[in-house]
């Protein structure tokens, strides 16, 4: 599987953005798919999933609210509306799958098979 991320720019709080997620090679069929970020001397920190197969969806406590994850099986992609962003939410995001075991709940936990590459994300003041 490939991952192809894309989306991302430069915006002011409160403003929106939705990155996107591509996958070839191989569909998201049976995979939980979601999205990573890492800001500037920080850890990369889970932000969101989406159980491809059944829908489930799954966030982190810090954007519970603003973002919405949401997936295209036609498209094979996955993307990443993002609402009311602050300034905290700067960092590259990453998009990344799961088709081991555990699923959405292991791809949380940083359990990956796949990442794509980032695509960066500024929000300014």
């Amino acid at each position: 599987v490939q991952l192809q991320a894309f989306g991302g720019g430069l915006v002011q709080a409160g403003d929106s953005l939705r990155l996107s997620c591509a996958a070839s090679g191989r569909t998201f069929s049976t995979y939980a798919v979601g999205w990573f970020r890492q800001a500037p001397g920080k850890e990369r920190e889970f932000v969101a999933a989406i159980n491809w197969s059944g829908g489930g969806k799954y966030y982190s406590d810090s954007v519970k609210g603003r973002f919405t994850i949401s997936g295209d099986n036609a498209k094979s992609t996955v993307y990443l509306q993002m609402t009311s962003l602050k300034p905290g939410d700067t960092a590259v995001y990453y998009c990344a799958a799961r088709g081991g075991p555990g699923g959405i709940n292991s791809l949380r936990l940083g359990l990956v098979d796949y990442w794509g590459q980032g695509t960066q994300v500024t929000v300014s003041s």
